[in-house]
């Protein structure tokens, strides 16, 4: 079996887990070759704008495999996000060689931000679209033929791919695994890098508990954390006052943040700083 190529294009200001965490789900997918052993499934190319290493965004080096001008065949292009590629030069350029590839190229993937490089060849006009939900506004503003979903983890439109924040780039690189090779190679892939397979839900539901955490005091905070793991457990305003080492009459003063919890199996559910019966 040869490998199926994943290009990644690299530039100085990536967000290097863009760009690091599609590469490791990509190369922890092998299968069984007809003499027994492990296969890979994929091999991994880092195209960078010139030979020279490139900095992401948190001062991490990286060495380019290949370059704009001599990289190779591709069965898959992923471009991650990173302020670098909002610049008007990187950008330019990477918009007018990934233009020259789309239609060479079984599948064109973004991650996070990596949607302002796409966007901007046309090919993504009319289709649905997602990126990180801090930008979708802006992406939605500046690219009006799109129609963004700003709530979707990733969201495949024919044969391209577009995904939410940062770790999303895990869970659309398992996707492409799927869709490869199937579920079992995938799920393979997602035990060995500890992550769900397919997470419920959109970005909301961890945008809304980091925002609730942001503002809230520390033990707060902290408290919220740890009841959205233990939803399954007491969580009556005395346990949950006991958790955050106060009384239960301090606790409902100070909880300040309304926070409805969903259903639970025992006969009450508890509304922040207040039980209320089923």
């Amino acid at each position: 079996m040869k490998p199926r190529r994943i290009g990644l294009l690299g530039f100085d200001g990536v967000m290097a887990l863009d760009l690091v965490a599609p590469i490791d789900a990509f190369m922890s997918a092998v299968i069984e070759g007809s003499d027994g052993a492990p296969r890979r499934c994929y091999e991994t190319v880092i195209i960078g704008f010139s030979k020279r290493p490139f900095v992401s965004e948190s001062g991490i080096l990286f060495k380019p495999h290949r370059t704009i001008r001599n990289a190779p065949a591709l069965d898959t292009l992923i471009i991650p996000g990173g302020p670098g590629l909002r610049k008007p030069l990187t950008q330019a350029s990477a918009v007018e060689w990934i233009k020259g590839r789309v239609g060479k190229i079984r599948r064109v993937a973004t991650v996070c931000t990596g949607i302002y490089g796409l966007a901007p060849t046309g090919v993504l006009d009319g289709r649905r679209v997602t990126t990180h939900w801090q930008f979708a506004r802006d992406v939605a503003k500046r690219f009006p033929e799109l129609n963004v979903d700003a709530n979707a983890i990733y969201i495949k439109d024919g044969p391209f791919y577009t995904g939410a924040g940062v770790t999303a780039g895990i869970d659309l690189s398992l996707a492409l695994i799927e869709e490869d090779y199937g579920p079992s190679v995938a799920l393979a892939v997602a035990r060995e890098l500890v992550v769900y397979l397919k997470r419920a839900g959109g970005q909301e539901q961890f945008s809304e508990p980091l925002r609730f955490q942001t503002r809230a005091a520390d033990r707060f905070a902290d408290l919220a954390a740890w009841m959205q793991g233990h939803l399954d457990q007491d969580l009556s305003v005395e346990s949950l006052a006991h958790k955050a080492c106060l009384c239960p009459r301090h606790f409902s003063r100070d909880s300040r943040m309304p926070l409805v919890l969903p259903p639970r199996r025992s006969s009450r559910t508890c509304v922040w700083g207040k039980p209320v019966s089923d």
